[in-house]
C-alpha cells in the first residue's frame, strides 16, 4: 500500500478548506469543537491550514499505514503535532470515538476514482462505480457540516441530489480545473469516466476535469444554497 500525493490537488484542497473555515468561522464553531478529517494522505495540505489557523484542531483518519507514517512526519515538521493528530484506521469506525455528535464539521478529500471494480493502479483511490461512494457515506454520517471535494466526473449531480434529500444545502464552494493524473489516465479508468460522462452522470474533457471543494450544511444559520451554481461550475465546456 502506497501513499497518494498530488501537489496541485492538495494545494487546492488545503486552500479551499482554509477559506471556507475562515469565512464560516462563527457558524462552524471549529475553534471550540475542532474538526475531524476522512483521509489524511501525506497531510501537507491540512498541516499548512492548521499552521495558519492557530485555534484549529484536526483529528484525522487514514487506512494506509504508509500515509499515516508520512503524514505524522510532515505534521511534526510543520510543528503542529499538538493540534493535528492522525490515526490509522477506518474513519467510519473511529470517528464515533471522536465525539461525532459534539464535532459538527468534517473535512475530506476522499478517494473518488470511478471504475467497475477495485482492480486499478492504486485500489485505495477507488470511490466505487461512480466515484462518489465515500462522499455519500460521509453525508449520511450525521455531521451538520461536510467540507468535501466533489469531482466533475464522479456523479456530482447524484451527490448533490442525495445531499438535498438529507437536508443539506451547498453554502459555498471553490472550483479548480485539473489535468488527469496517472490514476485517472489508466485506460480502464479513462474509458469508465467516458462512459459515466456519456451517460449524463459527469463531465470531463479528454485530459482534464474539475474539482470543487464544497461546504454542505444543515445549519439554518448559514444562508443560501449554491447547489445549482456548483453543478454549473463542474460542467466543462468541451
Amino acid at each position: 500500500m502506497s501513499c497518494f500525493s498530488s501537489a496541485d490537488e492538495s494545494a487546492h484542497y488545503g486552500f479551499s478548506v482554509c477559506m471556507l473555515l475562515q469565512h464560516y468561522r462563527q457558524q462552524l464553531n471549529w475553534a471550540e469543537e475542532g474538526v475531524v478529517e476522512l483521509g489524511t494522505g501525506d497531510a501537507t495540505a491540512i498541516a499548512d491550514v492548521v499552521a495558519g489557523l492557530p485555534e484549529l484542531r484536526v483529528r484525522s483518519f487514514d487506512i494506509s499505514a504508509p500515509s499515516v507514517a508520512r503524514a505524522r512526519e510532515n505534521i511534526a515538521a510543520r510543528g503542529v503535532a499538538d493540534r493535528y493528530t492522525v490515526e490509522l484506521g477506518d474513519f467510519f469506525d473511529g470517528a464515533d470515538s471522536a465525539g461525532a455528535p459534539a464535532v459538527s464539521t468534517v473535512i475530506a478529500n476522499p478517494p473518488y476514482i470511478p471504475a467497475p471494480d477495485r482492480d486499478i493502479l492504486m485500489p485505495e483511490l477507488w470511490g466505487g462505480v461512480y466515484g462518489n461512494d465515500l462522499v455519500l457515506q460521509l453525508l449520511k454520517s450525521g455531521y451538520r457540516n461536510v467540507v468535501v471535494a466533489v469531482p466533475s466526473y464522479s456523479d456530482p449531480a447524484g451527490t448533490v441530489a442525495t445531499a438535498g434529500d438529507l437536508g443539506y444545502r451547498v453554502a459555498n464552494f471553490l472550483a479548480m480545473g485539473l489535468d488527469y493524473g496517472p490514476y485517472s489516465s489508466e485506460p480502464k479508468v479513462r474509458e469508465h469516466i467516458r462512459a459515466i460522462c456519456a451517460g449524463g452522470r459527469g463531465w470531463a474533457g479528454d485530459d482534464e476535469y474539475m474539482v470543487a471543494v464544497a461546504l454542505f450544511t444543515q445549519d439554518p444559520d448559514i444562508p443560501g444554497d449554491r447547489s445549482t451554481q456548483l453543478l454549473r461550475a463542474l460542467q466543462l465546456q468541451v
